[in-house]
C-alpha cells in the first residue's frame, strides 16, 4: 500500500513539473496531472532501459528525474498528436 502512494505522489511531482516546464496552458486536474506522471514514469523507465542495454522493458519504471523527463515527452507528444497547443 505504501509503494503504491509513493508511486502516485511520484507521478504528480512529475506530471506538475512537466507541466511547469512545458510552455502553454494545460488545462488538467490533479487526476490528469498524475496519470501524466504515472505513464511518464514508464516511458522514462523505458528510455531509461534502452540506454543502459539492458533491452525495451515497458514494465520498468524511473525515479523521479526519469519520470519528469518521460511526463515532458508524453505531454508534448500528445499535444502533438491532438493539436491542442500551437507553439
Amino acid at each position: 500500500m505504501w509503494s503504491l502512494l509513493v508511486f502516485l505522489l511520484v507521478g504528480l511531482v512529475a506530471g506538475f513539473i512537466a507541466r511547469a516546464v512545458v510552455p502553454g496552458d494545460d488545462s488538467m486536474g490533479v487526476i490528469g496531472t498524475i496519470i501524466l506522471g504515472v505513464v511518464g514514469s514508464f516511458v522514462g523507465g523505458s528510455i531509461g532501459s534502452l540506454i543502459s542495454g539492458d533491452g525495451f522493458d515497458i514494465g520498468n519504471t524511473a525515479g523521479i528525474i526519469g519520470s519528469v523527463i518521460g511526463a515532458i515527452i508524453v505531454l508534448i507528444v500528445f499535444n502533438a498528436v491532438t493539436g491542442r497547443k500551437k507553439a
